[in-house]
C-alpha cells in the first residue's frame, strides 16, 4: 500500500488552517467559501498542465477554467442568479463537467438528476425544486417540454455529449468569463436527491462548507497530489463521482482520465496510466472476469477505492490474489458526502468500512438515542461539518432525524470494533422482526455468500400472520451451481439459529439494483409479499 509523494494540495491546507471560520462561522463574506475559488487556484496553479483526459480532448487547467467561465456566462444570460436552482439531466461528457463547474462558480444550486428517470420522475423533481433551469439531452427535448412547463420552469437548453445543443451554442457565443460568485460556508451549492430504494426521494441540501471540507480531508487521507491520475469511470449525476471523485482530482491538481461510462475492457487498457481508481462493487467484479486483468495491468495503480454500495468479502480477497492489492473501502451517503474510510496506510480490513475522517464523529445507538458500546449493534449515526444542512422543503422530517446534538440518524446499522473499525450490517428500515426476535440481514448475507456457487444474496422480511415478519433471500448462482432452495435451507440450518434460517429462498438471474448499483430489497419485499398471505 503505497502513499502518495505530496502532502495535500495548497488550497485545501490554506482552507483548514481557517477550517473553524469557513465552516461555523457560515456568514463569512467573499469568495473563499465558494468551492470553484479553490478549484479554480489549483488550476492556475498548474497553469498548461493537462488535467482532463477524454477520448477526443486533452484539456489543460486554464483552458478547462475557461471553458467553465464562458458556460458561467451563459448561464447567468439565462437569468440564473445565487440561490437559484438549476436542474440537470444529461449524459456524461466533459461538457457536463464543465456545467457543473460554471453552476459552483456563479452560486447556482445544482441538481444533478439520474439520467434513467423518466418524464413523471422528473415532473416530480422539478416542480419540488423549482429551477429556474433545466438543462436535458438534445434527444429528450420534446419529450421533456410538457414536463417543463407543467413545473413552471422559466428555461428549458440542451446539452449533448459532443458538446452540441443550445446550452453549448450560447456558451460559444459569450464574449468574457463570469467571475466567481461571493458564497458564505453556508449557502447552497447542491442539491441531490436521495435514491428513494425506501421511498418517495428527498432532497438534500449540500453546502460549499459540507463539499469543501469533505473533499479537503479526503485528499489529506488518501494523499491526492498532482502526481495523480485518476480514472473516471462513474456517473455524473451521483456524490461518488460527482463530489469523490471530481473534488479529490481538482483541488489536488491531479489528471483525470475521463471515461464514458464503465466498460471493463476500457478500464483495463486505460490502467497503465492510472494512480486511482474509484468504483462501485460492480466495478471490481468485472473486472475479476476479465482473464488480461493482471498484476501487470496495475502495475502502476496505487490505489483502488470501492464504495456506494457493500463490497462482498470475496470480491476483497479475490481481487487482492489477482493484483496484489487491497480494496480501500469506505462508507457515505448523500446527505453526509463520506464519512469513514480504510486507511491508505494500515489495515484495509475486509467486511468493515474503516473509521471517521478528519473532524467527523460517530456513534452507534439504540433506537432512542442512547450511545452504545464498542461491539454492540445499533443505528449509525454522525456529526461534523460534512453533513448537510437538510431536507429541501421538509423542515419536519429533517427535525426528526437529528439528535439533539446535532447527530445526523442515518438510518444504518452497525458495529464499532473496538479498534475503531465500523462494520455496517444493514439498513434500520431493512431490519427484521421475526417473532419478537432481531435479524439482521448481513449476517445472514455472509452465510448465504460462502455457499458454494452462490455469488450474492439479498436477506428481506415478507408479512407473516404467524411470526409477524418471515426472513426470506434471494440469490443468484453461478453457471452449473447445484444448489436448490430446499438444500439452500438445509444448511443454513446447520449454521443459523432457527428464526434467522429463511423461510423461503428464491433463485434470481439478477437482484434488482438501482443506478447505483444497491440492492432495492423494497422491490423484493414488493414482489413476495402474499408468499404467506394467499391461504
Amino acid at each position: 500500500d503505497t502513499a502518495g509523494p505530496t502532502p495535500p494540495a495548497d488550497c485545501c491546507r490554506a482552507w483548514h488552517g481557517a477550517a473553524t471560520i469557513a465552516v461555523f462561522d457560515t456568514t463569512l463574506p467573499g469568495t473563499m467559501a465558494n468551492l470553484y475559488s479553490l478549484i479554480q487556484a489549483a488550476l492556475h496553479k498548474r497553469g498548461s498542465a493537462i488535467v482532463v483526459n477524454t477520448a477526443a480532448h486533452d484539456v489543460s487547467a486554464l483552458q478547462l477554467d475557461e471553458r467553465v467561465g464562458r458556460y458561467a456566462a451563459a448561464l447567468l444570460s439565462l437569468g440564473l442568479r445565487p440561490g437559484d436552482r438549476l436542474a440537470v439531466q444529461v449524459e456524461k461528457s466533459f461538457d457536463n463537467l464543465v456545467l457543473y463547474l460554471a453552476a459552483l462558480r456563479i452560486g447556482a444550486v445544482y441538481l444533478p438528476l439520474n439520467t434513467a428517470y423518466q418524464p413523471a420522475e422528473v415532473q416530480y423533481f422539478l416542480s419540488d425544486a423549482t429551477p429556474r433551469v433545466f438543462v436535458t439531452t438534445p434527444s429528450r427535448q420534446a419529450e421533456l417540454a410538457q414536463v417543463v412547463q407543467v413545473a413552471g420552469v422559466d428555461s428549458l437548453v440542451t446539452l449533448g455529449v459532443q458538446g452540441d445543443g443550445t446550452l453549448a451554442q450560447l456558451a460559444d457565443r459569450q464574449q468574457f468569463s463570469a467571475p466567481v460568485a461571493e458564497r458564505a460556508g453556508d449557502d447552497l451549492a447542491v442539491i441531490c436527491y436521495t435514491s428513494g430504494t425506501t421511498g418517495r426521494s428527498k432532497g438534500a441540501m449540500i453546502t460549499h462548507a459540507n463539499l469543501i471540507s469533505n473533499a479537503c480531508s479526503l485528499i489529506e487521507i488518501w494523499r491526492f497530489s498532482s502526481k495523480d491520475v485518476l480514472l473516471h469511470a462513474l456517473p455524473l449525476y451521483h456524490i461518488h463521482g460527482l463530489f469523490v471523485a471530481l473534488h479529490c482530482a481538482l483541488l489536488s491538481g491531479a489528471r483525470i482520465l475521463l471515461q464514458p461510462r464503465f466498460d471493463a475492457r476500457m478500464v483495463i487498457d486505460c490502467l497503465s496510466q492510472t494512480t486511482v481508481m474509484m468504483g462501485v462493487p460492480t466495478f471490481y467484479t468485472r473486472l475479476l472476469t476479465e482473464p488480461d486483468f493482471t498484476r501487470e495491468r496495475v502495475r502502476n495503480v496505487r490505489l483502488f477505492i470501492s464504495g456506494s454500495a457493500p463490497l462482498l468479502d470475496d470480491t476483497f480477497h479475490a481481487f487482492e490474489s489477482r493484483t496484489g492489492q487491497r480494496i480501500l473501502e469506505r462508507y457515505g451517503m448523500t446527505e453526509t458526502g463520506m464519512i469513514t474510510s480504510n486507511p491508505l496506510r494500515g489495515e484495509r480490513r475486509a467486511g468493515t468500512v474503516g473509521m471517521p475522517l478528519p473532524q467527523v464523529a460517530i456513534r452507534i445507538t439504540d433506537a432512542q438515542g442512547n450511545a452504545l458500546p464498542a461491539g454492540s449493534a445499533g443505528v449509525v449515526e454522525v456529526r461534523g461539518p460534512n453533513v448537510f444542512q437538510g431536507y429541501w422543503n421538509l423542515p419536519e422530517k429533517t427535525a426528526a432525524e437529528f439528535r439533539s446534538d446535532g447527530f445526523f440518524i442515518t438510518g444504518d446499522l452497525g458495529t464499532i470494533e473496538a479498534d475503531g473499525y465500523l462494520k455496517l450490517i444493514g439498513r434500520a428500515k431493512d431490519l427484521i422482526i421475526s417473532g419478537g426476535l432481531n435479524v439482521y440481514p448481513k449476517e445472514i448475507e455472509a452465510v448465504l455468500d460462502a455457499l458454494p456457487g452462490v455469488i450474492e444474496s439479498a436477506v428481506f422480511a415478507i408479512p407473516h400472520p404467524d411470526f409477524g415478519e418471515a426472513v426470506a433471500a434471494a440469490v443468484t448462482l453461478q453457471p452449473n451451481a447445484h444448489q436448490t432452495p430446499e438444500n439452500i435451507i438445509a444448511t443454513l440450518r446447520t449454521q443459523l439459529a432457527a428464526f434467522k434460517t429463511p423461510k423461503r429462498v428464491y433463485i434470481l438471474d439478477e437482484l434488482p439494483r438501482n443506478a447505483m448499483s444497491k440492492v432495492q430489497k423494497a422491490l423484493l419485499r414488493d414482489r413476495y409479499r402474499q408468499e404467506f398471505t394467499n391461504g
